[in-house]
């Protein structure tokens, strides 16, 4: 695996890691959920293991994220839709001849339906895990001493993740005006799906009602919960991932 830093679009350094020689026909993009980075349980799963099918990887850390040199203030939708297309481009100048797919876990899968449905990037297939359909309804009801820190701070200060992460106003505001339900249709990308009944973040009924919108394969994991860590899941994930990126579903 390498480690290097590219420079995206918005003058910070974005931490990345890659399994990639230049030989690949096929380079998958992967994006993490809220509160992980490209380090997770998942991430690791598919750099030792993509690269054994001939798919090169190529995961990044989101601002406040992993070793993202920046804080909260520099997370808003925008710059991790902007920090998606600048790994896609390293991606891409690593291994010039790979179609490009993605893999993207909950808030990763967020921000890459959007990236798509606004045509961007040049990736054949996406598939998303445990995909946060409705990413902005988890920071809609704040408690009462929430309101209170964002009224005197302006942020929340978030613990519980790899890293502590300041949730600011500015990015509730972003979540607010971002509904995946009310993005355009993907053109030019085909999507698959795979949830877990038991999801605890996410309820199965909102990616049920999002799969039938954009007519996206969905894949229920009986008992699964959002991390899909139960026996037997991470394989099942995994195995589908491979079918799908390689025709076979």
């Amino acid at each position: 695996m390498v480690r290097e830093i590219i420079l995206g679009a918005n003058g910070y350094d974005i931490p990345c890691l890659y399994t990639i020689d230049g030989q690949e026909e096929m380079v998958c993009i992967v994006s993490h959920g809220f509160g992980s980075s490209k380090e997770s349980s998942t991430a690791q799963m598919l750099l030792q293991s993509l690269p054994k099918r001939g798919i090169g990887v190529f995961a990044f850390d989101f601002p406040a994220h992993g070793d993202s040199p920046v804080g909260g203030e520099r997370l808003r939708i925008e710059t991790c839709i902007q920090d998606l297309a600048a790994a896609e481009q390293r991606a891409i100048a690593l291994a010039p001849k790979a179609k490009i797919v993605y893999f993207s876990s909950s808030f990763g899968a967020y921000i890459n339906f959007q990236y798509l449905a606004a045509g961007n990037g040049t990736g054949v297939k996406s598939f998303f895990r445990s995909a946060a359909v409705n990413m902005p309804e988890l920071f809609t009801h704040p408690t009462e001493e929430e309101q209170a820190q964002l009224q005197k701070n302006g942020f929340l200060l978030l613990d519980g993740y790899t890293r502590p992460i300041k949730l600011t106003t500015d990015f509730l505001k972003d979540l607010a005006s971002h509904d995946l339900f009310q993005c355009s249709q993907p053109q030019n990308t085909e999507l698959c799906m795979i949830h877990g009944e038991r999801d605890e973040t996410i309820l199965i009924e909102h990616a049920e009602r999002f799969a039938l919108q954009f007519d996206i394969p969905l894949t229920i994991v009986p008992g699964g919960d959002h991390r899909l860590s139960i026996p037997g899941a991470p394989e099942q994930v995994m195995q589908l991932a491979v079918n799908f990126f390689e025709g076979r579903i």
